[in-house]
Order: C-alpha cells, then structure tokens, then sequence
C-alpha cells in the first residue's frame, strides 16, 4: 500500500523542506488541538469541587481563545504548503508526460490510444496529486495523531480504559486491507474504461462526417452508450467498496464509544477516573474518529494513487524506439544524401516495405518518388524522418551516418508535409507561423502566393485571423493542404518533403505551386510523392517504387523511353485530363 510514496520519493527528496515544514506544522496544530479537551475536563472537575472562580474561568477561557488562533494560524500554514505541493506534482508530472509524447514516435502512437493518453493526463494525475497531498495528511493523522491521542488518553486519564476502547482496532485494520485491495483492482479498471471512452468520444467527433454520410448516427449512439453503461458499473463497483469505509468506520467507532461509555461510566462510580476525566476521554475519543476515518481514506487515497502513478509510470517509462546518439555528430550544413542498400520492416511484420534502396540525391536536386499504392513512398521518408528502429543499410547525410546526427538536428533541417494534414485549432496565421514563429504578416503573405492560397484568404471572413475549427474543419482539403505548404515554405528548410500533398489542388493550381517551387527551392533540396505524375515531370531525377523496390530511375524524358509502368501510367493520366477537358 505504501509503495505510491517509495515511487514518489524523486519528489519528497526534491521538496524535502516543503514537506518536512508541512508535517512538523500539521504535527503541531495537532499537538495544541490535544490542549482544549483537558482544559474542558479540567474547568468541570472545578465546578464539580466548586473551586472555579471568575479569574479561573477568564484564564480558561482566554487561553481557550489564544489555543484557537494559534491552532488556526499554524493549521493554515501546512494547509497551504502541503496542498501547493501536491500542484507542483501534478504540474511536473503532466509537464513530464507532454514532454514524453513529444518524443515517442509512432510504434508508441500505435500502442496507446489517445483518449488511453489523456485519460492517463487527467484523471489519473488528479488522484496522483491527491496521494501527495490528501495521502500525507491522512497519513500523519492516522499515525502520529492518533498515536498522541492514544498516548494523552492513556497518561492523562487512564491507560485501562484507554486499551478497551482501542479493541476494535485490529479488526478495523483487517478489514481496510481488504477494502483497499478491491479498490486498487477495481480502480484500474475503471480508469482503462474512462481511457477507452475518451477514444471512442475523439474518434466520433474526428469522424462525424463520416458518420453522417453512411447514416450511422443511432449506432454510435448506441456504441457510446454501451461504452459509457461500461464505465458507469466498473465506476460504481468502486463506489460499492468505497461506500464500504464510512459505515464500517462508523460501526467500529460506534463499539469505541460504547465501551469507552460504558467502562468510563463504572470508572468513575469506582473513583479511578472523575467526571472531568470521563468527559475529556469522551472528547478525546470524538477527536479519534477521524484518525480512524483517515485509516480508511489512507487506503482508499493510496491504492488509487499507486493504481493511477502505475499507469503513468508504464507510459513514462515507455523508451522511445529511436534514440539520440551518446556522442552526437554536427554536420554544419546539408550535402548530399546517400540511401545505401535500405532495406526496413515496420515493427512487428516480417515482410519488408523496402528492399535494398540504393539512391543519391545532390543537394539542390528535385527527387520525385511515384508507383502504385503501398509501394513504399511514405515509408521512404519516415527513415528520412528517423520515425522507425530496425533500418538495414546506411542513410548518409553529408557523408554522415543520419543514426549519428542528434534528431533535433536532422529534424531542423527538414520540412514534412505530410498526406493527411494537420490543422490546429488556431488561426491561418498561428497555423503558418508553427513553422516560422516570428514570421511577419509579409513573411506570410509571401508564402500564401508561393501556396496559391492568396485568393482564398481573401474570402476567409476575417482573413489571416479566421479560426480553421478543431482539426481545420473550416476548410476544404485543398486549402488545408495549402495551409500546409504554406507552412512548410515559410519554414524554408534545407530538405522539403511533399507526401503526395498536392492531390487536392486541381491541376491548375498544382502548376503553379510547382513554378514557385522551382525558383524557390534552387540550391535546396525537394522530395515530391505523388500520384498525379505531372507534379514530378520537372524533378531532376525521378524513381518508380514497386513493392518497395526502385523498379524505374531516371528523368522523365529517360522514364519515357524506358516504355514501362511510368510511361503507361503518365500516358493514361493525360488521356484522362484530355476527357475532363472536352
């Protein structure tokens, strides 16, 4: 059960003097709260002998008063230090996890669903919060305060009757473990349930389109509805144990206070205790209710803290496939680019997606990569991109193994536009400067025409400010993928990658983003996919994949000759443009 607070412990060695202050502060606060009930005791043993005088019974009742704002001013203070360390917490700890994500690449991705993630980025580091806050508090009053309690009933007043009341205690004891064994297990399951809605809820909302057109509104419905009756009685199998704790708690205080009753009671008829005694042990054992509730809600509180600080702690832990090198290697410029005998396997297939690529790109070259579907196009640029383990071959940078080069570094240089573009919920303009973020509304403006997007901004209602909705919503797929080029252009990178992102323009259009591309990108390198082959007629070199393999290579005059799949395809695809034509 304890085991949250060992894994936590990075975190109490870090704050040591935060939490050392809160415990001794909440320490003393409940130190001088052990005062009152005597001096209750005390002015009723007076009035009892009738010795109470009006001057005792001011410094009584002053002292009384002064015990308060003591007890107030000090209870503040751990208060306030104790719960602002568990903010910290929760603030490092999601800072950790975003961090995490930051760098994990797409076999993690795959692994873990995203509303698995942000449920794991929520909820759970609420309750992780709560176990180094509510869990240290619960923790010091159901041991070092009920221990002064135990210890001032049995000095003060009588250790006979102190040890009877206190014989519930073991049960209790054995009963809370129990409790709180369900409950880890029970929470568990409850929180991969919440993970598990969250997706099906993101997935609904990005497809609604989808669901719309194929008319699958009610079966959703009843899909989210099955989802959500599933968390609802995995969450309710947790509020069964956790409605457990309070009556049992109360039942073994109620026996407490029974026997504490009824054996004080025969105490002071004996004259072992007097009545001011009885009162005060009375007061006393009502202060150790919570103590004994705490017990409970220790439990409680810990098991689900260690259930949720499991769950992050697996996706934390989690290495990231491609790793930075120990030494890493500056290549100050971008050269040439070397792809020698690649050959690579998504993780977890044993056929390869790519077979003994061989290919060398000058700096300042246009590659187009074209062939059929799945022939391999994206996965070349993911090894570019360094998404994946397992590459056999070398890709060379400079006449420097790419695996040498840090990743923040190869990734600088790049610019990726991939075939699903990703809009963030901001402006045009805060969308276009992801790639450039002190880029001026000139900067701007300038990449706009090079993306042939200047005309529709103008029709945009508030023009570069236009929010483009959750994932670009707003507009259509060719302006998104404009938005992106656009993006990638004001970025300016050594290595500009098209991931067939030209495929919702018409042809029109397409020219003319190629026009610009060619006086922009001189002395740069491009890489351009795609489908439609007059995007690559003018690339310096172009290859043909066909089940991962270069099957074609060469200019499109050369490709042309060579009477293959190119020619055919280039062919058929202006036979195709004549009809739409005419």
């Amino acid at each position: 059960m304890f085991q949250v607070f060992k894994k936590l412990d990075w975190f109490f060695k870090h704050y040591w003097k935060r939490y050392t202050f809160a415990i001794i502060s909440l320490v003393i606060a409940s130190a001088i709260g052990l005062i009152p009930p005597r001096l209750i005791g005390y002015a009723i043993d007076q009035i009892q002998y009738e010795t109470l005088t009006s001057q005792l019974l001011t410094i009584i009742i002053v002292g009384y008063i002064v015990l308060i704002i003591v007890h107030y001013s000090i209870s503040f203070l751990w208060d306030y230090t104790l719960f602002s360390g568990a903010v910290i917490l929760e603030r490092w700890t999601r800072t950790k996890l975003i961090d995490h994500f930051l760098k994990m690449t797409p076999t993690f991705y795959g692994k873990y669903k995203t509303g698995d993630l942000m449920a794991r980025s929520t909820n759970d580091l609420k309750a992780i919060a709560q176990t180094a806050g509510f869990g240290v508090l619960t923790l010091v009053d159901s041991t070092t305060f009920m221990f002064m309690l135990i210890a001032v009933m049995g000095f003060t007043i009588s250790w006979k009757l102190t040890l009877a009341a206190l014989i519930p205690l073991p049960l209790m004891a054995i009963i809370m473990n129990k409790y709180g064994s369900a409950i880890h297990a029970r929470f568990t399951e409850a929180q991969a349930a919440f993970g598990n809605m969250n997706n099906e809820v993101l997935e609904s909302i990005r497809g609604i389109r989808v669901i719309r057109a194929f008319v699958q509104e009610k079966q959703d419905k009843k899909r989210f509805e099955d989802m959500t009756e599933d968390v609802y009685q995995k969450n309710i199998s947790v509020a069964k144990i956790d409605a457990m704790f309070e009556p049992t708690m109360k039942i073994l205080v109620g026996l407490s206070y029974t026997i504490g009753l009824g054996y004080g009671t025969l105490l002071v008829f004996q004259n072992v205790i007097s009545l001011g005694d009885l009162v005060s042990f009375n007061v006393y054992l009502g202060m150790l209710i919570w103590p004994m509730f705490a017990v409970g809600e220790l439990i409680n509180v810990l098991q689900r803290g260690n259930a949720s600080l499991d769950r992050v702690n697996e996706t934390v832990n989690y290495k990231a496939d491609v790793q930075n090198p120990e030494k890493p290697i500056s290549v100050g410029y971008v050269d040439a680019i070397h792809f020698d005998q690649v050959s690579f396997s998504y993780p977890g297939t044993k056929m390869n997606q790519l077979k003994q690529i061989n290919l060398r790109i000058k700096k300042g070259q246009t590659i187009g990569v074209v062939g059929k579907t799945g022939s391999g196009k994206t996965t070349l640029f993911k090894l570019l991109l360094r998404q994946y383990p397992g590459v056999q071959g070398t890709i060379n940078i400079s006449d420097v193994n790419i695996d040498s080069i840090s990743l923040e570094e190869t990734r600088s240089w790049i610019g990726y536009v991939p075939q699903d573009q990703v809009m963030f919920s901001k402006s045009v303009r805060e969308n276009i400067q992801f790639g450039k973020s002190d880029a001026t509304d000139d900067e701007i403006f300038r990449v706009m025409e090079l993306a042939h997007f200047l005309e529709d901004i103008k029709q945009l209602p508030q023009g570069l400010d236009t929010k483009v909705g959750e994932s670009g919503v707003t507009l259509s797929g060719g302006q998104k993928q404009r938005v992106a080029l656009a993006r990638a252009f004001i970025k300016n990178p050594e290595i500009l990658i098209l991931d067939d992102s030209l495929s919702a323009v018409d042809g029109k259009t397409e020219s003319k983003i190629i026009e610009h591309l060619r006086s922009e990108r001189r002395n740069k390198t491009t890489f351009i996919a795609a489908h439609r082959l007059s995007a690559v007629t003018h690339a310096d070199h172009i290859i043909v994949l066909e089940d991962g393999k270069i099957a074609e290579e060469g200019t499109h005059e050369e490709l042309l000759k060579n009477g293959a799949w190119y020619k055919e395809q280039y062919e058929q695809q202006q036979l195709d443009d004549e009809e739409v034509i005419s």
